[in-house]
């Protein structure tokens, strides 16, 4: 026979996967982000921030797998192999992208550490600093960078990738970041994977960036173009270019017209 304190464990996680199945069932968006390295006040932050368009749970990992089993909605059975450790579910009516765009917004800037894996190409501009010449030298010098010294300071005049995307951040690298002040790195929740109520479909890979997106947009336009123009697609955008390059032909060819005494 269970004993009084284990019947209310029991009792309280009932509870528990009832409510989150209830949300489950009556939500757009179901997402789950991961909260590893969070602090808890940035945790209370964007929770506060997010208030009127999304809410955020946090429970164990088995009783979010016991919540999705029991959900009426097929779709959603898909998340159940996204659930991990240190994870929060967000129930909104936003769509997931949509909410996930939010939720990067939401991050910080944070120091790089030894061993993090870096988002994206880590970049040291060239410029001036505020270190003075001594082992500085030679420490900036060991991650790639070319000094010089500027009004008794220290001054990069070659900058350096010092870390590829997805590459480990090493020791001296992150010592050299510390010191000149950038933050390469993001805190806050990481999205995982979204169920749509609308598609009835999990996603995964769901991070939006939106000025990433923004610049690989304009990227992709301006490729575009260039593939339009090559393959003679007139658009009202090519259009242009080709009265100009006409145009500029006319020109060349009524130069050699007259060069020539009209013997052509």
């Amino acid at each position: 026979m269970p004993k009084r304190n284990e019947t209310k464990v029991s009792e309280v996680k009932l509870e528990q996967v009832k409510e989150l199945k209830n949300k489950m069932n009556t939500s757009r968006t179901v997402l789950i982000a991961s909260t590893k390295s969070l602090p808890s006040s940035q945790f209370h932050e964007i929770k506060k921030s997010l208030r009127s368009r999304a809410e955020i749970k946090v429970a164990k990992k088995s009783l979010v797998i016991r919540a999705i089993e029991s959900s009426k909605r097929e779709g959603i059975k898909g998340l159940k192999a996204q659930v991990g450790a240190d994870i929060a579910l967000f129930f909104s009516e936003l769509d997931p992208f949509e909410l996930s765009g939010l939720l990067t917004e939401n991050q910080s800037p944070a120091r790089a550490k030894a061993g993090e894996l870096a988002p994206e190409d880590i970049i040291i501009e060239p410029g001036p600093t505020n270190l003075v010449p001594g082992p500085a030298i030679s420490e900036l010098s060991g991650v790639g960078l070319k000094v010089t010294v500027e009004n008794g300071k220290l001054a990069i005049k070659q900058g350096a990738t010092v870390t590829k995307k997805g590459e480990l951040i090493k020791p001296n690298v992150a010592g050299v970041l510390a010191k000149l002040g950038i933050m390469p790195m993001k805190v806050g929740f990481e999205p995982i994977a979204a169920y749509d109520f609308a598609s009835d479909k999990v996603y995964i890979e769901i991070r939006i960036d939106k000025k990433l997106a923004y610049e690989e947009l304009k990227t992709a336009i301006s490729k575009a173009l260039g593939f339009a123009i090559n393959f003679k697609y007139f658009t009202k955008e090519t259009m242009t270019y080709f009265f100009a390059k006409a145009n500029a032909e006319e020109k060349a060819i009524q130069k050699l017209i007259e060069k020539s005494g009209g013997q052509l």
